[in-house]
């Protein structure tokens, strides 16, 4: 079965027993979380979409990780002008456990 599912403001195509980094969602190592926003969803050979989707997306938290660090530095020549900012952003690992 595969489901197009929004999460966070993003979509995201999954499957069952797929692992996948989404952003952050609330929650702790181990909890379960329902995705009940589906765009879209296919089980043999049936596709449905809008309105007609009445799946639900199951999944597990693995664990809360940071993305790679990011830096925007800005400078104005001969100035003396020199700002340097980073971030890193927050993602969440999760596995799907079903598509009902």
């Amino acid at each position: 079965m595969l489901a197009i599912v929004k999460i966070a403001g993003q979509q995201f195509k999954v499957q069952k027993d797929q692992t996948l980094y989404v952003p952050h969602v609330d929650g702790t190592a181990g909890d379960k979380v329902e995705f009940p926003e589906v765009l879209l969803s296919s089980a043999d050979g049936k596709l449905s979409v809008g309105s007609s989707v009445k799946a639900i997306v199951k999944a597990e938290i693995i664990s809360q990780v940071q993305g790679d660090k990011v830096i925007a530095f800005k400078m104005k020549r001969r100035k003396g002008f020199r700002k340097k900012h980073g971030h890193r952003t927050h993602y969440t690992r999760i596995k799907v456990i079903d598509i009902a």
